[in-house]
């Protein structure tokens, strides 16, 4: 996701969170929520989807939320749980019509070790970064505010941001901007980089990248010139597009015959991972047919 794509709250606090999902009428349209289900809310973030799939679920439903991030699950859970206080049987004033609700704080590559397979109604994954994560200058992912090169959506995860930008050689920090930034002047910056260590702060990261990749056209003076490098670093630290895959190769196995996956993307890269998971299921349900 790029930094102009952000999901953005109108504000965090505890107790009360007016986030806003993205396009959460949609996913929860496509994910078809059925009463009494099993659902896996594989990127909880903020708590918004999994809100509107806990409300339609009901009592005698399952919801599995996962996130990598421990501060987006707290905030989730809080969240949820007001949402469960206020969520009473009509006529009922002592009992809540309100799923089981289940928080982990791990990264959803690892559904295939913790869940049976064919138990569940439905996936929805919300890929990229979050408001929450942006908004923190001290976590290290936006270039807008000065903060340290972190970029960890699992603060005890490695490595950081700025191991990589200051311990990877010339040629391994190009390729990755290149492959994770598709940012066509990777070795221009790879080498800028390079030359400028140690570099600390997403300030000094950005005014490195921006001195070596200046905008040559009005297309390119429409996004920040350090955009691309930074979600390079972001989608490698993190292992988003390993996860990925391993989430897609998955979720045909834990869904119910008839289960739904949803996936929002932000960026081509995701999207090419999807729609080539998509095909190549479908492809093996029409030649298991035939």
């Amino acid at each position: 996701m790029g930094e102009g794509s952000i999901k953005t709250p109108q504000g965090v606090g505890r107790g009360e969170v007016g986030h806003v999902p993205v396009l959460l009428k949609e996913a929860i349209d496509f994910l078809a929520v059925r009463r009494g289900g099993t659902y896996i809310d594989a990127t909880v973030g903020l708590g918004g989807h999994s809100l509107e799939i806990a409300r339609r679920l009901g009592a005698p439903g399952h919801l599995i939320g996962v996130d990598k991030d421990p501060a987006a699950i707290g905030i989730a859970e809080e969240r949820l749980n007001v949402a469960r206080r206020t969520s009473h049987v009509v006529g009922q004033d002592e009992e809540t019509d309100w799923p089981t609700v289940e928080l982990r704080h791990s990264s959803f590559a690892v559904l295939a070790n913790d869940e049976r397979r064919t138990t569940c109604d439905g996936i929805l994954a919300d890929l990229g970064v979050s408001s929450l994560q942006f908004s923190d200058a001290t976590r290290g992912f936006s270039f807008q505010a000065e903060g340290p090169l972190d970029m960890r959506m699992n603060p005890m995860s490695e490595p950081t941001a700025e191991q990589v930008v200051n311990q990877f050689d010339e040629r391994e920090l190009a390729d990755l901007i290149y492959e994770f930034g598709e940012e066509r002047r990777s070795r221009r910056i790879a080498r800028a980089i390079v030359r400028s260590r140690p570099i600390r702060t997403t300030a000094q990261l950005a005014a490195v990248v921006s001195a070596a990749a200046r905008p040559m056209n009005q297309a390119e003076r429409k996004i920040h010139p350090a955009t691309r490098t930074f979600q390079a670093l972001r989608i490698f630290v993190n292992s988003e597009l390993g996860d990925l895959r391993k989430l897609l190769e998955v979720a045909p196995q834990l869904l119910k015959p008839g289960g739904r996956l949803v996936v929002i993307s932000f960026h081509s890269l995701e999207d090419r991972i999807v729609k080539d998971a998509m095909v190549q299921v479908a492809d093996e349900k029409a030649s298991d047919a035939q």
